[in-house]
């Protein structure tokens, strides 16, 4: 139990820390994502989930189409909860494509579903050091910590999503558990 919570702490480090790693250190960007990462701090409601949706379409473009098939074929697979199906795909594709993202990003949303908490972990951190905001990637830091009881590291990571972008719901909502164990309780 204690290599499974030196494990945790290791992998929450590098992921907080990589977050805070100037942004000129992830892979080039063509600027169009800085943009929009401008226009979604200052969006509200249905503005700021376009924005959210458009920063995912530019990092789901990795520049080749058979990737781009093998991302799309594990996504799919994951939205039909075929999640070893999703896990092959995306595995191909990060062995093919180790610099994409979104490769990382969507095994480990495969590997949490899967129950595979670690390798979950490992893969957003890897998607965490190629794209240092992957809002999703650290959405689903927050919920590994969660499902391993570390409410402390999981709000952390959730407010770092909000730091990026401040209208996301689903971790407004997944953070209103935590607050009374992270923030104490009102007397």
């Amino acid at each position: 139990m204690k290599h499974l919570h030196t494990a945790i702490r290791r992998h929450v480090t590098t992921a907080l820390l990589i977050v805070t790693m100037p942004f000129g250190a992830a892979a080039a960007d063509d600027g169009r994502v800085d943009a929009l990462f401008a226009e979604l701090q200052e969006a509200e409601g249905r503005e700021a989930t376009r924005l959210a949706r458009q920063i995912r379409a530019e990092w789901s473009k990795s520049g080749s189409a058979a990737m781009d098939l093998l991302l799309g074929r594990g996504k799919d697979a994951i939205e039909a909860n075929e999640v070893d199906k999703a896990i092959e795909h995306l595995t191909a594709l990060v062995d093919h494509a180790p610099d994409f993202a979104e490769g990382w990003a969507a095994r480990g949303l495969a590997f949490y579903r899967q129950g595979e908490y670690m390798l979950a972990l490992a893969d957003l951190e890897r998607a965490l050091a190629l794209e240092p905001r992957h809002f999703g990637a650290l959405q689903g830091v927050g919920a590994v910590m969660q499902q391993l009881d570390r409410p402390r590291l999981a709000w952390r990571a959730y407010e770092e999503v909000l730091a990026l972008y401040p209208e996301n719901a689903q971790v407004q909502d997944a953070m209103e558990p935590l607050e009374p164990e992270v923030l104490g309780r009102e007397l």
